[in-house]
């Protein structure tokens, strides 16, 4: 599989979801990606992207100014 930006191969990897949602910052750790190794930018399947929804939908109730959590199922 290539990237979208650049051609570049893709990897399977770790890495860390951050989004400011305005109200606050929610960071997710250890989200399963497709990690470029050429540009290094990071990608989701549809299952991780719609949990990733769900997880900053939840933080974005719940916490006054910044989230860090690790993604369901991940060990750090």
């Amino acid at each position: 599989m290539d990237c979208f930006y650049c051609k570049g191969k893709l990897e399977k990897k770790a890495t860390t979801f951050m989004v400011d949602v305005g109200n606050c910052i929610v960071i997710v750790k250890n989200v399963p990606s497709m990690v470029c190794s050429q540009c290094g930018e990071a990608s989701y399947d549809n299952e991780t992207a719609k949990q990733l929804e769900r997880i900053v939908n939840a933080m974005q109730k719940d916490v006054a100014e910044i989230a860090v959590v690790n993604y369901p199922g991940r060990v750090a």
